[in-house]
């Protein structure tokens, strides 16, 4: 069971970085936050709850594959 909890929380990390720490670099270096950064800084601590993080696109169009 512990190796299970310790999966899901490993994809978790991985679904809160996004695009990668790349991605978060290029949005720190033009003086932008991130989406979930916006988020925690508009909304009051422990008010949100994100559901659907693991939804990713299937669109192949415009290469976004």
């Amino acid at each position: 069971m512990k190796d299970v909890l310790k999966e899901l929380e490993r994809r978790r990390d991985m679904a809160r970085m996004g695009g990668g720490q790349a991605r978060i670099d290029a949005q720190h270096k033009k003086g932008k936050l991130t989406a979930r950064e916006r988020i925690d800084v508009f909304l009051d601590e422990g008010s949100f709850e994100e559901f659907d993080m693991y939804v990713e696109h299937r669109s192949t169009d415009f290469g976004m594959e």
